[in-house]
């Protein structure tokens, strides 16, 4: 292939995850591959930079462009396209996620928000998530679909400012009915805190608990994904929410 998009691949799961590793092998049949990672797990980060402590990038072979970062996912992004990569690339894929990221979880994404600093950047951004939390999952099923969406942005670059959040069901791929645009569904987590108390006495937990869809609009991504779909969500940079502007007009008299 003659002058090859350069994609850079990145994830919030670590560079050990199996969902990384398969995308970025994968993304090579389409153009040259940088991965950029964090070293170990930087789940639900979201836009988190690390601003206050040194990052460190390590190389884990230089002959396939593989290499780690200390931070999170978007200061893997930003290193990468300072300091890493030859050139502004074509295309940043993220992912693949093991576990959600629709609806209200896509602000707690690393995964999305690593997609997102691309796109911020001007680089045309894909984040891909699998809905299951299971560390080794079949992704070979969805190879074409992958590829092909990413092969669209490539070659269509879509709207500029939009990132586009992909979610798969967690069932098997002869029931998926295929891909649906959606909008973001409501939703929130029903928290559980676990005492650990491990520390001089001092209280300690780990969070955990489960998602509560709010939503059971057909137009939705929770819904699309309850009934067997891929949801594709474009995710815009500026959520400004233009359409209810008037409704704070008042707010002005404020002052």
């Amino acid at each position: 292939m003659i002058n090859k998009p350069l994609i850079l691949v990145v994830n919030d799961d670590g560079i050990n995850a199996q969902g990384i590793n398969f995308l970025a092998v994968l993304m090579r049949e389409i153009g040259e591959v940088f991965v950029v990672a964090p070293s170990s797990n930087r789940s639900g980060t979201s836009h988190a930079m690390t601003l206050h402590e040194d990052i460190y990038v390590n190389t884990v072979s230089s002959s396939d462009n593989i290499f780690t970062c200390s931070g999170n996912p978007v200061d893997c992004v930003k290193l990468a396209l300072n300091k890493i990569l030859p050139r502004k690339p074509d295309l940043c894929v993220s992912g693949i996620n093991h576990g959600s990221n629709h609806s209200i979880n896509s602000l707690y994404s690393g995964t999305l928000h690593g997609a997102m600093e691309a796109t911020i950047k001007g680089v045309s951004a894909i984040s891909f998530s699998h809905l299951s939390y299971e560390t080794k999952i079949n992704f070979n099923e969805y190879s074409s679909f992958i590829k092909n969406m990413c092969k669209e942005n490539i070659d269509n670059k879509l709207l500029k400012d939009i990132t586009l959040n992909i979610n798969i069901p967690d069932v098997p791929f002869s029931l998926i009915k295929g891909a649906k645009i959606c909008r973001q569904g409501r939703g929130q987590w029903n928290e559980e805190f676990v005492a650990t108390n491990k520390k001089d006495n001092m209280p300690s937990y780990r969070i955990s608990g489960k998602f509560i869809s709010q939503t059971h609009d057909k137009e939705s991504d929770s819904w699309a994904l309850d009934n067997n779909y891929i949801s594709i969500v474009p995710v815009s940079i500026y959520p400004d929410h233009t359409s209810h502007l008037q409704s704070f007009k008042y707010l002005e008299n404020v002052i």
